[in-house]
């Protein structure tokens, strides 16, 4: 008897876990959709980011503030971006994608808002605090639903969606802000009201985005601090070393590059002040597509090589006065950048062990964030006391000779491949498979080519 009630026994019952809830059931956007919509969020997230750089000379001469003050502003933002991530970098994964998207969103169109009222430089600090942090939990929700809404869940194809977005989405800013500045029609509104109107459009968007995290609980605000299992600690240096030397250069142009780039052209053209960010953006976007499925450890030392080529063409031409060979070195330069960033990048994804994902990644955008505000607040006081070109000479010649420590760095972390046909045999009882046990014995900087061979089967 007791056999045949224990199928019907409720208590002996799993409840599904596999349908939302009732009050999930709604219309939303195709996952390929909400894929482009989160990757979006990402561009626009770096689109905002530059859109004020065109206007901060306008800025100074209108409320009289010294470059120092300038790059005060831009650091603010880092800064903000970087407390964002210490503090609600996980949330998504307690609360889900949408809410974090919702309220950072929110508080970007906030910060736009504030940017077209503002009257003074205390306001432009306020609007950039608040758009540093609204960014960081952008991008931190962002990037999470790009790995949920991928088709095969390929931490490469991510990462290669979320570096195009990010420099593309530089590219833009740059450019369009310009070209709106340039215009000359409210240049202290037009480019912010487009700003707001594209932050409302994906706004509305991700409030029909499928809501990957079905199993959600409550906030929980608490100070993430970086921690690096040592497992990974070797790929995460080479990683490290390659967006502190990238964006570093990142802190540089963005910060005083549309200054030298007027004082090496002798104009005062707008756009002309942001040459030299669209060749950085336009060519490092090209060379993410390039080396996207290259070899990690290749894109990192050979993308090092031509940013350090391109970062000693920019101390030439700062010390020369010549505007061609600074163009030139911002699109050298910008290969390097992109090549050695997602070079670097893909290396640490591939071998971080899924259980420490989360406070890997966190502790690489921390490094990343840091490496892009530091930079511009010490170059910002370095350029008070000598010139212009002198902060870029020194600075300059510092980030290319980090960037060759990352090129040797990478050669350095090349896999043997003998030690992988050594130690990685398939096992007998599931052939096709690699033995667990095996891959924990062998070299971290193995790792990745495992997980190459394994995308590669499921393909």
């Amino acid at each position: 008897m007791s056999a045949l009630k224990a199928p019907t026994d409720v208590r002996s019952r799993q409840p599904p876990r596999l349908v939302p809830p009732p009050v999930e059931r709604r219309g939303t956007l195709p996952d390929r959709a909400a894929y482009a919509l989160a990757a979006g969020v990402i561009g626009l997230g770096l689109f905002a980011s530059i859109t004020p750089s065109p206007l901060y000379h306008a800025y100074s001469v209108l409320w009289h503030f010294s470059p120092l003050t300038l790059t005060l502003i831009y650091a603010t933002y880092a800064f903000g971006v970087l407390a964002s991530l210490l503090l609600v970098g996980a949330v998504s994964d307690d609360v889900g994608r949408r809410p974090v998207l919702l309220v950072a969103l929110g508080g970007l169109m906030a910060a736009t808002v504030l940017f077209m009222v503002a009257d003074s430089a205390a306001w432009l600090f306020v609007a950039r605090g608040i758009q540093g942090v609204s960014t960081g939990a952008a991008l931190s929700a962002a990037s999470a639903a790009l790995l949920d809404l991928h088709p095969r869940r390929d931490p490469t194809g991510v990462g290669l969606t979320n570096a195009v977005a990010a420099t593309a989405g530089i590219g833009l800013g740059i450019l369009v802000s310009s070209s709106l500045v340039r215009i000359g029609w409210e240049p202290r509104v037009v480019p912010y009201a487009l700003l707001l109107v594209l932050a409302a459009t994906a706004f509305a968007g991700v409030y029909w985005m499928p809501e990957p995290v079905l199993e959600r609980s409550g906030l929980r605000l608490t100070v993430q601090l970086p921690k690096v299992p040592s497992v990974v600690r070797r790929q995460f240096v080479l990683a490290g070393l390659a967006v502190l030397s990238s964006w570093s250069i990142g802190a540089l142009f963005f910060s005083l590059g549309p200054e030298l780039a007027l004082h090496l052209f002798h104009s005062t053209n707008v756009i002309v002040s942001g040459i030299g960010i669209v060749a950085l953006a336009g060519s490092a976007t090209l060379a993410q597509l390039v080396t996207a499925r290259t070899v990690p450890w290749v894109a990192a030392s050979t993308g090092s090589i031509a940013l350090a080529a391109g970062m000693v063409m920019i101390v030439i031409a700062a010390a020369t006065h010549s505007s061609a060979i600074y163009l030139a070195g911002s699109i050298v330069g910008g290969a390097g950048f992109g090549a050695a960033f997602l070079g670097g990048l893909r290396a640490l994804v591939v071998a971080i062990p899924p259980e420490h994902r989360a406070a890997v990644m966190a502790a690489f955008y921390v490094a990343a964030y840091a490496s892009l505000s530091v930079p511009a607040v010490l170059a910002g006081v370095l350029v008070t006391h000598i010139s212009l070109p002198s902060t870029f000479e020194i600075f300059g010649s510092a980030v290319a000779a980090i960037a060759l420590v990352v090129a040797l760095e990478a050669w350095r972390t090349r896999p043997n491949s003998h030690v992988i046909e050594k130690r990685v045999r398939p096992r007998d009882s599931f052939p096709g498979e690699f033995d667990p046990v095996a891959i924990s014995t062998i070299k971290p900087n193995t790792i990745d080519i495992i997980n190459t061979i394994e995308l590669e089967r499921s393909r």
